[in-house]
């Protein structure tokens, strides 16, 4: 399975800040995806004894940037003041480029390329564009290259009302066209093959709702997310997905989305679409002293691995299972748990085949089986994409850090950050609480 990165330069984590995580509602929202990650990055660097230019790069995931944003990395790190000498860029792994941005930093501090580096995701799903579909696109074309006006009415003769339907850029991000399934009709695939009744999928989403309302009224976002103040001087000061009234009785009244007539997901037991960004600093040793900075937690790994893309949503566990394999780790060695929750019956699947030994031997591999049972009282304690909402290339980076956090506030020592990823793949880091940095 390869070799960890831990036996090269401890990568740290200083710090980081997430901002609000805003449900796209219909309009635009009001931040681009830069601005987002602009607000959280700003606020982090704040904080810290040096200038943005000391920082070696800035590295941030992001799926579908704006057409203004190309690499948007580097139009965030100018924006931040690192100044031109600071190279940036961006990467996309799908729903995990936040946690990609992570690796990428990580390596580079460990190989010793680097000593701080800012690293996140960011994504604004409320201004994914409208598409021409392919006919229009081609009837503009030849509009174009008509010259004369005879030339022009036999092009305008040619139009019809179909060519003028939007294509939705979002729909278009969340299908896997290799297969032809977008990423609820794989949540749907999964509920079939593990049984999971839509009665399990609402009380799993119900609950992340609560968990997220209690967290935020005890204040454990409190230092990790950073208001956001738009032109018209509004704040956003809380992730306004929660819906605190959700219930059962109101689950049950959603109809399915995505097989009208025989499936169990809906839009309530699903990952909302969100604006949001979160950016943390990663650190050296050597920049750790110099600096004199605290320190939040250690990266002691990252995994990626691949599954069938119609079930997607079962990579967490082939993730989760190779990072513990490497490190010779099992369940009861992990504080606290983040995985993604881009479906209620996706999350309810990878415990159903965790915890099922025939799948983790014939499908993840004989290594994976004595890891230890899979609780949901130790994963997303404070809720999670069902509730919070999924940009989906911020997330990586928001799990990771809140992971984090969760961990300081515990008292655990190591944890486990994960995701889905459409396409087939699955990710995890493996974080580890430390007061200080010792070397």
């Amino acid at each position: 399975m390869g070799n960890s990165f831990a036996s090269l330069r401890p990568v740290y984590v200083v710090d980081g800040r997430r901002t609000p995580f805003l449900k796209a509602k219909g309009p635009r929202g009001a931040f681009s995806a830069s601005g987002l990650a602009v607000e959280a990055g700003r606020q982090l660097l704040l904080a810290m004894p040096f200038s943005p230019e000391a920082l070696d790069e800035v590295v941030f995931g992001s799926v579908f940037p704006d057409a203004t944003e190309a690499n948007i990395a580097r139009v965030i790190s100018l924006r931040l003041g690192c100044g031109k000498k600071v190279p940036a860029f961006t990467v996309n792994r799908n729903c995990a480029s936040g946690m990609q941005a992570l690796d990428c930093a990580a390596k580079d501090i460990a190989m010793g390329r680097a000593e701080l580096v800012l690293a996140g995701g960011t994504e604004a799903m409320s201004r994914y564009p409208l598409l021409h579909t392919p006919e229009m696109v081609e009837w503009l074309v030849a509009w174009g290259k008509a010259r004369s006006f005879g030339a022009r009415m036999g092009v305008l003769m040619k139009m019809r009302p179909a060519y003028l339907r939007p294509v939705l850029g979002v729909l278009q991000g969340l299908t896997d066209h290799v297969v032809g399934l977008n990423m609820g009709q794989t949540a749907e695939i999964l509920a079939h093959r593990f049984g999971i009744s839509r009665e399990e999928m609402d009380a799993f989403s119900v609950e992340s709702h609560r968990r997220l309302a209690a967290a935020a009224d005890g204040g454990r976002f409190v230092g990790e997310l950073s208001p956001l103040i738009d032109a018209a001087g509004n704040v956003y000061d809380f992730d306004d997905g929660v819906r605190r009234d959700s219930d059962m009785e109101k689950m049950a009244k959603l109809k399915p989305v995505f097989d009208p007539k025989l499936g169990k997901v809906t839009a309530g037991n699903s990952a909302q679409l969100t604006d949001g960004a979160a950016a943390l600093l990663l650190a050296s040793g050597t920049a750790v002293k110099k600096h004199r900075l605290p320190v939040l937690g250690r990266l002691l790994d990252f995994e990626w691995a691949g599954v069938d893309p119609a079930q997607m949503g079962l990579g967490p566990v082939h993730a989760m299972a190779g990072i513990l394999g490497r490190n010779r780790l099992t369940t009861a060695d992990i504080g606290n748990i983040e995985i993604n929750e881009a479906f209620a019956t996706q999350v309810l699947a990878c415990l159903r085949a965790w915890n099922d030994g025939s799948y983790m031997k014939n499908e993840v591999g004989d290594f994976a089986t004595g890891f230890g049972p899979l609780d949901m009282k130790n994963i997303n304690v404070d809720g999670g994409g069902v509730s919070i909402g999924h940009p989906v290339g911020a997330s990586g980076a928001r799990i990771t850090l809140h992971v984090l956090n969760t961990l300081r506030r515990n008292g655990g020592r190591m944890g486990i950050a994960s995701l889905c990823i459409g396409g087939g793949q699955g990710g995890a880091v493996l974080v580890e609480n430390v007061e200080r940095a010792d070397g």
